[in-house]
């Protein structure tokens, strides 16, 4: 007979998950590494839920084991293609994985199954966000827009740096145009992987994060991140303007998204002077992106960089000058070994 694991013991190191809810419930959220092997597809799932709502519960379960039970082969082939101990979940906890669990111990497949499921899981991600407390000391990589922060970052985690990439778990680049070309991630999802890679930098003697607002797209970072960022040490890289533009223009492919990169300039057009805004929008017709990106640094985003730098105090910051993103990554783990060997923290792999 399969057993109940609880929340707390959801590691994906030690189990393999698998959701078994529909494929557009998975796609909303799920526990982080969980793969997707549904009972119902989503249409399936429709039709037992209105079964369930304007029949019976009687005739929804009987109409959901006609279901199953005609895909019950493949679906028993599916789960024994896996490695490892098998840990099930549906939303609560419910019909859906009990019957998987219970058909697959039927089957020889030793199953578990997660108590309370998807809906418990969420309740323990928020609830660890809201206690949760960063010990490391926190470098926050600080600097104008288009000096490839998150390039940065990423170079540094593949090096063993211990490294929080929000961006990339958002899967948004912070800024109004930050989800050209990018789908973000929900705020369910976002917390998941949020507080799964918190959980591994727990015991770092630092971490590497970059200097993100409160608000990621529609996102909200947990209170406790803003302020460790806040209160970090901030690494502020200057680079030449030449060098931002190439490495947006590379970034954000603007000729490909072009309509949603005028979309996000109306956003914020009343913020800039009219004379530039007009320009912009002159320069917008003819596709004339560098140009667009150079008066955008200029005149919007770099006064806002300035006027966040000079709020924090001169022993709470330091200023890199670089003439790449190559040179700045090699300036950046200059300056960390340098403060990690003064303290006695050697740079360890994660």
């Amino acid at each position: 007979m399969f057993k109940d694991i609880m929340i707390d013991q959801c590691d994906i190191n030690n189990y393999t998950f698998v959701d078994v809810r529909s494929p557009s419930e998975y796609r909303e959220m799920t526990i982080p590494g969980s793969m997707n092997i549904p009972v119902f597809n989503d249409e399936e799932r429709a039709e037992v839920g209105t079964l369930y709502k304007q029949v019976s519960k009687e005739r929804a379960t009987e109409r959901g084991l006609e279901i199953f039970s005609g895909k019950l082969p493949d679906f028993i082939k599916e789960f024994k293609k896996l490695d490892g101990e098998i840990v099930v979940f549906c939303w609560r906890g419910g019909m859906r994985s009990k019957a998987a669990a219970t058909f697959l111990d039927l089957m020889g497949v030793k199953t578990s199954r997660v108590q309370g499921g998807v809906r418990a899981y969420r309740q323990w991600v928020l609830k660890e966000l809201e206690t949760f407390e960063v010990k490391p000391e926190a470098f926050v990589l600080n600097g104008g827009t288009g000096i490839g922060k998150t390039v940065i970052l990423k170079q540094l985690l593949k090096e063993g740096y211990p490294v929080l990439d929000i961006e990339t778990l958002a899967n948004h680049r912070g800024s109004i145009f930050g989800q050209i070309g990018l789908t973000p991630r929900n705020q369910k999802t976002f917390d998941s992987l949020l507080l799964q890679d918190l959980m591994e930098l727990r015991d770092s003697p630092f971490i590497l994060f970059e200097a993100e607002s409160k608000r990621i797209g529609k996102l909200l970072l947990p209170d406790f991140l803003v302020g460790k960022k806040e209160n970090g040490f901030h690494i502020f890289i200057e680079m030449p303007m030449k060098e931002r533009v190439k490495h947006l223009l590379n970034e954000y492919r603007l000729h490909e998204h072009h309509d949603e990169f005028a979309e996000a300039f109306r956003c914020i057009k009343r913020r800039i002077h009219s004379p530039v805004a007009n320009q912009i929008e002159s320069e917008l017709k003819e596709k004339n992106y560098e140009r667009i990106l150079e008066l955008l640094l200029e005149y919007y985003y770099d006064p806002r960089y300035y006027h966040t730098a000079s709020q924090y105090p001169e022993d709470q910051k330091v200023t890199l000058k670089a003439g790449s993103i190559e040179e700045a990554c090699v300036e950046v783990k200059k300056f960390v070994k340098s403060c990690a060997s003064i303290r006695g923290n050697p740079i360890s792999q994660r």
